[in-house]
């Protein structure tokens, strides 16, 4: 079972839609990351050599995309930013 950005992927899935479980991909940037990695999005995930999914974690890191836990981090700092602006938004988020 191949784990990227800390996240099992389902094996039986096609890899572009696998990729997608990842918090903050989605299925146009799997396909940008597929084809940067030079993997064909149509293979299943058991199908992927070790050097494929290799290929797959260094195009996110490299390319700088934020996922899972940078990523939601990222979203409650900015929810909070607002709240302490005193920001209408924030002034929504903190009522709920």
């Amino acid at each position: 079972m191949a784990r990227i950005a800390g996240v099992d992927l389902p094996k039986n899935k096609k890899i572009w839609i696998a990729l997608t479980y990842i918090y903050g991909i989605g299925r146009s940037l799997s396909r940008v990351i597929l084809n940067k990695a030079q993997v064909s999005p149509d293979k299943r995930t058991y199908e992927l050599s070790d050097d494929e999914i290799r290929r797959i974690r260094e195009t996110i890191e490299q390319d700088g995309i934020k996922v899972e836990g940078d990523l939601r981090r990222e979203v409650n700092m900015n929810i909070k930013r607002l709240i302490d602006l005193g920001t209408y938004r924030g002034l929504r988020h903190k009522r709920g």
